[in-house]
């Protein structure tokens, strides 16, 4: 599925690269103390919303939980089977421009006993087949090749509809401009495990 075999000396994944570039922005906090400029304090804050860090502490605490949480994210950890087991059965929208891992993604929704609409590339032709669907979530690639955006999808969605979101991306800085969509992040490249936590967050 998603968890592919590495060489023995793999280069960066999208998502490990994205976390030592944050780790570098903002581990001073830990270490030195130092202030954030405006902008790093806005990503800092809406990353951490993400995945439902209390931002109103003090920005190191804020980063220490949030560098936790990605850490873990980009490590291969536990099998996912247990929590298969536990996730409700939903109806959830796909969408995703890369074949192959929308292909991986369908499978595992679908093993994992969930009712897939989609996939598809086009963020058009997924909001069409939305209004013909109660959808209880939607997993969107945020930068999809068409006209439309995975962001401007998730607006539609849930102001039409208040379907619940699940941005995939690799793209750490575009997840952070559109945090208030999401109700979830999963960080690109990433497995089983991390899919079916995601979805078992939209009812949690």
């Amino acid at each position: 599925m998603f968890d592919r075999p590495h060489d023995s000396k793999p280069e960066l994944s999208a998502s490990a690269a994205d976390l030592e570039r944050l780790c570098a922005r903002y581990d001073s906090l830990l270490t030195e103390g130092r202030g954030l400029s405006d902008e790093a304090t806005r990503d800092l804050v809406a990353l951490a919303a993400i995945y439902d860090i209390d931002t109103d502490r003090p920005h190191a605490a804020v980063w220490r939980d949030l560098r936790g949480v990605l850490t873990r994210q980009t490590g291969l950890e536990a099998s996912s089977n247990a929590v298969a087991a536990t996730v409700e059965t939903l109806t959830l929208l796909v969408v995703e421009d890369d074949p192959e891992m929308a292909q991986d993604l369908t499978e595992t929704l679908i093993e994992a006993g969930h009712s897939v609409v989609g996939p598809f590339h086009d963020a058009d032709a997924a909001e069409a087949a939305a209004g013909l669907h109660n959808l209880d979530g939607a997993l969107l690639d945020i930068n999809l090749s068409g006209p439309t955006t995975g962001a401007q999808l998730a607006g539609r969605l849930k102001g039409r509809w208040g379907v619940p979101i699940v941005f995939l991306s690799g793209d750490i800085a575009s997840a952070a401009r559109h945090a208030d969509l999401a109700a979830v992040l999963v960080a690109k490249p990433y497995g089983r495990k991390e899919v079916l936590e995601a979805v078992a967050r939209l009812n949690g």
